[in-house]
């Protein structure tokens, strides 16, 4: 009787070992899986912020923002494209080659006007000092009314210009001011720039 409830007592322990190692890697298992799937949604965070500025900056340019699925599209995709197609405005029969001409013109001189990076790039070179978004945009919309510049544009843009090197971010407080680059100013102008960011700091 005493054999049998030594060898029962030791199959329990034998278990509860087994039981308590496999808790303990299974909650290691949950901990490693729940990092990566962290890890992995900030990385799909990060690329879809990068998406919308990309598009908005495609947008500045005045180009067509490619469509671009994340998924693969519906059997239904397919005919609503053709179907779109079929909806692009074609040329009247009574159109003439002078009208097509001067539409052509028309298109080459929009084509022609600097883009929004240049003109942003170009304004704040011209600055003696940082300028805040809403002081680019107005001078935008000032400048060229004809363009419907909005803020969320010109901030996207600028972010751009940042990430390239070719523009500044420069805090004071708790605005946020743009200046051109060091390349792009001389050296007493950064001068200036750098007093002024170490008094807002």
């Amino acid at each position: 009787m005493s054999e049998n409830t030594s060898t029962s007592t030791e199959l329990t322990s034998q278990y509860t070992a087994q039981v308590t190692t496999d808790l303990e890697h299974n909650l290691k298992e949950q901990e490693r899986i729940h990092q990566e799937i962290a890890a992995l949604q900030e990385q799909l965070t990060t690329l879809q912020h990068d998406h919308a500025v990309l598009v908005s900056m495609h947008q500045a340019l005045g180009l067509t923002v490619p469509t671009v699925e994340a998924a693969p599209a519906p059997a239904a995709a397919a005919p609503a494209k053709k179907a779109r197609a079929r909806k692009a405005p074609q040329p009247k029969k009574g159109t003439t080659a002078k009208a097509s001409a001067s539409a052509t013109t028309k298109a080459e001189a929009k084509s022609a006007e600097p883009t929004l990076v240049s003109l942003i790039r170009d304004h704040l070179a011209a600055q003696s000092e940082p300028r805040s978004t809403a002081e680019i945009a107005d001078t935008m919309g000032q400048t060229h009314p004809d363009r419907g510049i909005k803020a969320t544009v010109v901030r996207t843009t600028l972010e751009g210009l940042v990430a390239k090197g070719l523009v500044q971010r420069v805090k004071q407080g708790s605005s946020v001011y743009y200046t051109a680059s060091d390349a792009a100013q001389p050296a007493e102008e950064q001068a200036s720039t750098d007093a002024q960011t170490d008094t807002a700091s």
